[in-house]
């Protein structure tokens, strides 16, 4: 009898489900890790895939948000969607907080100065107000404290996977006590540069299951752009 290989492989993209023997002939549900998640036009705006979508390079398809402003042209594949969703509907349910971060960004030590700091830059300049430990840390103050008060005034966190990171994760540093509070509750968003969800997954089996934004599939600004439209306020 056939059997699923979404808990091996994933179905973390149209043509790894269209491959699994189970799914392959299946379009109401979309599987990512070992989870099931509602069809594809969840999450989408009403534009039309023939004047709006474009092909991926995992085969799939990219449109707009449904929470995107109107004059964005930024195209999200299905994965990003499911993954974004919820994200969006914590950060609206926080939207009368204004003394609260919009991000936290969990990164290694060792990004602080590199990827970690570009993204910051890039997150900083389209207005999302960012909780870097390179700024938010004060000099002579407790670490553990500053990272717990940064997690408690923020909306959403960012995961910045990297090699640096991953290696932080296999020693259980102060990047998986992060983790731990971000995976608690359901506002969090890996973002993966210079390695993959596998190598991921080899460290993090319960982060790896998620899908999130990928420096392979999108470019750092994109990424930036991706997430600052989380936090466009919805039109009354």
């Amino acid at each position: 009898m056939a059997q699923c290989t979404a808990p091996i492989r994933g179905h973390r993209t149209v043509a790894a489900a269209a491959a699994c023997p189970v799914c392959g002939g299946r379009r109401s549900y979309y599987q990512f890790g070992y989870n099931t998640y509602p069809s594809f036009s969840a999450g989408y705006s009403s534009v039309s895939s023939s004047s709006h979508s474009s092909g991926t390079s995992n085969g799939g398809m990219k449109r707009k948000a449904k929470w995107s402003p109107a004059g964005s042209t930024v195209m999200y594949t299905q994965a990003q969607i499911t993954t974004l969703t919820p994200v969006r509907e914590n950060i609206m349910k926080q939207a009368n907080m204004p003394e609260k971060y919009d991000l936290f960004l969990c990164h290694a030590w060792d990004d602080r100065k590199d990827a970690a700091k570009e993204l910051c830059d890039k997150l900083t300049a389209k207005g999302v107000t960012v909780w870097f430990s390179e700024k938010d840390l004060p000099l002579g103050s407790t670490m553990l404290r500053e990272i717990d008060k940064g997690l408690a005034k923020s909306r959403a966190g960012i995961v910045l996977v990297t090699p640096n990171f991953l290696k932080r994760v296999e020693k259980e540093g102060v990047a998986e006590k992060e983790l731990s509070a971000l995976l608690a509750k359901d506002r969090l968003i890996p973002i993966v540069h210079n390695t993959t969800y596998d190598a991921l997954r080899d460290v993090s089996p319960l982060l790896g299951s998620r899908s999130g934004l990928d420096t392979n599939e999108d470019s750092m600004d994109v990424i930036a752009t991706k997430l600052a439209e989380l936090f466009v306020e919805e039109e009354k």
